[in-house]
């Protein structure tokens, strides 16, 4: 069995929630990553932001579908959504865009649990944490880099 923790990249490149955009991009340009967790003050995960965030910045504009109906306007999307939206597209820090609910593993379980857990979120890459602390982060490269050792 193929651990977590013996794949797991240590040193972990992090963010804080008042990183800007700009600085966040630099990051993912010139370290060549593509998902970066993002810390508290106090070095708590409190969420992940991946290049796919930084892209939906210059998306357009989804405008949720509403029917009328008598001089009422009943969202058939959430609204929470729309909200959410408008958020991220005037987004100026990474506390703007960041995925706040984080989906991590432990540096004892093993690679195919790092592998499901990747599939049905539909995430690249997951923060290791052990008792509530970062100590890594795996992706899916990382996975694959075991298939060919």
């Amino acid at each position: 069995m193929t651990t977590v923790a013996t794949i797991m990249t240590r040193e972990v490149i992090t963010v804080r929630p008042d990183t800007s955009i700009r600085e966040l991009a630099e990051l993912f340009v010139n370290k060549r990553i593509g998902s970066v967790p993002v810390l508290d003050a106090d070095g708590a995960l409190t969420g992940m932001v991946t290049e796919s965030d930084l892209v939906e910045l210059g998306k357009n504009l989804h405008l949720p579908t509403v029917i009328s109906l008598f001089d009422w306007v009943i969202y058939l999307e959430s609204e929470k959504s729309l909200e959410r939206e408008l958020k991220k597209m005037g987004g100026k820090t990474v506390a703007d865009i960041c995925q706040n609910e984080v989906h991590s593993i432990s540096p004892a379980d093993d690679i195919s649990t790092a592998a499901d857990l990747m599939s049905s979120h539909h995430v690249n890459a997951l923060p290791v944490l052990e008792n509530g602390k970062l100590v890594g982060i795996i992706s899916r490269i990382d996975i694959i880099r075991t298939l060919l050792g």
